[in-house]
């Protein structure tokens, strides 16, 4: 049984009870003088707490992914093959896999998420499980890929897609993407009511390298989470999927330490993000017992964690040229203070946009109600990529000039460009 599967956390439970129960029916009879019945009492104490203590683990860790199988929760790392065939099973899906950077996955919670697509997936859209491989980083990451119903219909099958790389917080995982915040079951409502572009979504979680929270960084000596999410991301999701190869066509998404992400992926590598979406993210990168030593030390250390400070980016440096939304609550947030300093210190070319809610906190009940405005909110700054998938390769007649996608090949939005502001920064 995975360790993750509905199937070990259930039968866990029934094993704790069972310990609690046969722990009231023979403690009259272990409560007598004599060394056995001693050594009885500590055992059952013993195994009926090892047994709830497994029990409320197991259910931590599947609600928030901490370790997504038992080789993680063991520590036996997997180094990134060569290359890896494409499996048969019901999440073994992923489409034409090119050099095993996309693999695909057990369901990793997935069958207990609900409201996920249905039925043909040229109708409703698909969601695949898999692991992202890093080409540089040799790191593995559990993901789920939305896929658009547009993705599989045949006046589409040449067209690539504008992508989303939506990070969940941490210690969180990627079932919150899916269960809490429901970002595939919101992307398909809202790209079927024509509010958002058809659009490929890759959720993940923020670290390369669990337990340790990365925080997107590249840590000297150690795991390199910024390169993961700016090079080896990308290319892994372009090797496997019909995905825009421009930046204009990506953007990052994030809660909490995915929106922390989010912001310096986009404002560090603009190449790679031309925008970003933060929910109750922070605006710098601080050292603590999660994360441990992310600069290293001495003067190149300070200047390294500086420069992962986005106020001081912006005061100090040429702003890049993406466009970003922040979100945060007037009364029960503690970062507003911060987000109204950002949204004040943005220049050009740079844009900035924001959700200012009047009275939230930092969980998801705030988060649910920011994410679907969020959502299209990012659908609009995103391009739909004009290049195509080459077809069988042919050699043109001279004089004959190349075919471009039709009208109904290129359904971006004719609001694509329009800033959106759900509520002014003033206001």
């Amino acid at each position: 049984m995975g360790l993750t599967s509905q199937s070990l956390e259930i039968t866990v439970v029934v094993l704790a009870v069972a310990c609690v129960a046969a722990t009231v029916w023979l403690w009259p009879r272990l409560s007598r003088n004599g060394w056995r019945q001693v050594l009885g009492r500590l055992g059952a104490i013993l195994v009926t707490q090892v047994s709830i203590v497994a029990a409320l683990a197991l259910a931590v860790n599947a609600n928030f992914e901490f370790y997504g199988n038992w080789d993680e929760l063991l520590g036996n790392n997997d180094q990134a093959p060569a290359s890896v065939s494409q499996g048969d099973g019901q999440y073994a899906t992923v489409g034409n896999i090119k050099g095993g950077l996309v693999q695909p996955a057990g369901p990793q919670g997935l069958d207990r998420v609900t409201g996920l697509p249905k039925g043909p997936a040229d109708k409703v859209g698909k969601v695949e499980s898999v692991r992202i491989v890093g080409r540089r980083t040799r790191a593995i990451n559990p993901g789920f890929v939305y896929l658009p119903p547009q993705y599989f219909q045949q006046q589409f099958h040449r067209q690539r897609f504008p992508v989303m790389v939506v990070i969940s917080g941490y210690p969180g995982g990627i079932m919150n993407l899916a269960q809490h915040l429901q970002i595939p079951q919101n992307a398909g409502r809202l790209i079927a009511e024509g509010k958002m572009q058809p659009t490929v979504i890759v959720m993940v979680r923020p670290t390369i390298a669990p337990p340790r929270d990365t925080e997107c960084v590249d840590v000297p000596g150690g795991p390199k989470a910024e390169t993961f999410f700016t090079k080896d991301l990308p290319d892994a999701m372009k090797s496997a999927y019909r995905v825009g190869h421009d930046p204009s066509a990506w953007g990052a998404f994030g809660y909490s330490s995915g929106g922390t992400c989010s912001l310096q992926l986009a404002m560090r590598n603009p190449k790679a993000y031309t925008s970003a979406v933060s929910l109750s993210g922070d605006y710098a990168i601080k050292d603590d017992l999660t994360t441990g030593s992310l600069f290293g030390p001495g003067p190149t250390g300070a200047q390294r964690e500086r420069e992962h400070d986005l106020l001081w980016r912006l005061q100090n440096l040429p702003a890049p040229q993406i466009s970003a939304l922040v979100a945060s609550s007037r009364q029960g947030e503690s970062d507003y203070g911060e987000t109204m300093k950002f949204i004040q210190a943005a220049k050009p070319p740079m844009t900035i946009d924001s959700i200012i809610l009047p009275h939230g906190s930092h969980q998801f009940g705030t988060w649910r109600r920011e994410v679907v405005p969020a959502l299209e909110w990012q659908s609009q700054q995103l391009t739909f990529p004009q290049d195509t998938e080459a077809a069988t390769p042919q050699k043109p007649a001279p004089g004959q000039a190349r075919s471009m996608p039709s009208k109904e090949q290129q359904p971006a939005d004719d609001k694509a460009h329009k800033r959106v502001e759900a509520e002014s920064p003033q206001g």
